[in-house]
């Protein structure tokens, strides 16, 4: 334990974050659960293809409408009882999720209660670093968990179509729904351990606060809602966001896609390695990123520097065609977009202190959430996508016409540095440094 005077810095933030991290990769593991094995899911439940990309979808659209009352959960009872409603949800749904697994209304119920969980967990990032975390490690916790959400990503990516031909009975070659079960159980089992937990060893807060800030009276989550849209910084960071994220769940749901636009079969595992590599470099740069913030002492200029950068990256990814080179660019794209994002989460939480970091973090989620939601309809509906060119490369690259709305991205992407150029830095930070 680290002491300076009445504030007190606990080595035991440590299990907090590491708990708390772990659900930030458990919910995100449930949320994209379906996505590596859409086409199989389709064909078991005898279903169209709206049903079951739903059941990701259903993570954005529950947001909108729960992301404030978590906050202000998470705000009035504190981080183990505010997130608690979140681990108990995630827990019941989960393994509600397996015992039904045959029967897909049940499936789309469970998948919803999943959804009502996810924000009382992600809207806790900040308030858990603020609780636990002095200001110069604040960026790196808020990192730490942001990571966590994209292993989550690339598990659920990697192992789950693995996980269920696992469970396939012999003798059989297609996936069956007792396997989809049974890889339903084992993500239920992993939600069950992961909430107790977080049950058994998260503390509200320690008996003294980290640093001044964090002890400082906060307002109430009205107020502070009121407070955060009288700021500037703010007002601009929530517009950059409203336009990363919008990007990112974009470019990520309609990978598959785009490479199909450039002649790459629909389905194919280049969409998958591509997209998995756009995961890790974020992953990569979640964990360099936030660090350099903190070492630096400085918001905004990695956040400025990050957002040049991406440009590049998404540059590549519209117009060239070499498999290698998409590779490239998609590391680029995602260690700069992602690997910045608890910095500007961190950012947020500063700026708009002394407004609960629950409502920053919620805000600014939830920007994301709207324009993610926005930015697939207006692409779906633009883009001439049709199921008969998902399996067809050369009818794909005929029919599919989704770089206009690449290259409309990349004019979002320097209209986004731009307004990272308008911000100012971080006054808590600039005062820890002095």
């Amino acid at each position: 334990m680290e002491q300076n005077n009445e504030y007190k810095v606990y080595s035991y933030r440590w299990v907090v974050l590491g708990v708390f991290s772990l659900l930030n990769l458990v919910i995100q593991l449930n949320w994209i659960t379906f996505a590596p094995i859409t086409v199989e899911c389709i064909r078991l439940y005898n279903t169209t293809a709206f049903w079951i990309l739903f059941l990701s979808m259903s993570f954005m659209i529950v947001y909108l409408v729960v992301s404030i009352p978590a906050s202000i959960a998470i705000n009035r009872i504190g981080i183990r009882w505010g997130v608690g409603i979140g681990v108990v949800l995630m827990g019941a749904f989960g393994y509600m999720r397996a015992a039904f697994a045959h029967n897909l209304t049940m499936v789309i119920i469970a998948q919803c209660g999943l959804a009502v969980a996810q924000p009382f967990i992600l809207n806790a990032i900040t308030k858990v670093a603020a609780e636990w975390f002095p200001v110069e490690e604040r960026a790196t916790a808020a990192g730490i968990a942001t990571l966590a959400q994209f292993i989550g990503i690339v598990i659920a990516m990697a192992m789950t179509g693995i996980l269920a031909q696992h469970f396939i009975p012999e003798g059989k070659t297609q996936l069956t729904l007792d396997a989809v079960k049974s890889m339903l159980k084992v993500y239920g089992i992993i939600s069950v351990g992961s909430a107790v937990l977080f049950l058994v060893l998260v503390k509200n807060k320690p008996l003294s606060p980290p640093s001044r800030p964090a002890s400082q009276e906060q307002f109430g989550v009205f107020k502070g809602i009121s407070h955060l849209f009288s700021q500037r910084d703010m007002i601009l960071l929530l517009a950059l966001f409203f336009l990363g994220l919008g990007m990112f769940n974009t470019i990520t749901t309609y990978i598959d896609l785009i490479l199909a636009e450039k002649g790459y079969i629909a389905g194919g595992n280049e969409a998958g390695y591509i997209g998995a590599v756009m995961l890790i470099s974020g992953i990569v740069g979640a964990v360099v990123l936030p660090v350099l913030s903190d070492k630096l002492k400085k918001r905004k200029n990695v956040l400025v520097g990050c957002l040049a950068a991406l440009i590049p990256g998404l540059a590549g990814l519209t117009f060239l065609k070499q498999y290698e080179f998409l590779l490239f660019s998609s590391g680029l794209f995602g260690f700069f977009l992602l690997g910045v994002a608890p910095v500007g989460f961190q950012y947020a939480a500063e700026v708009s202190h002394p407004a609960p970091e629950s409502v920053s973090q919620g805000m600014i989620l939830l920007s994301g959430q709207v324009s993610g939601i926005l930015f697939i309809t207006l692409m779906a509906l633009g883009g001439q996508v049709t199921i008969d060119a998902l399996a067809d490369a050369q009818a794909a690259a005929e029919q599919i016409t989704l770089t206009p709305f690449m290259i409309f991205f990349i004019g979002l992407a320097v209209l986004n540095l731009v307004i990272g150029l308008l911000l100012k830095e971080s006054p808590l930070i600039m005062v820890d440094k002095n």
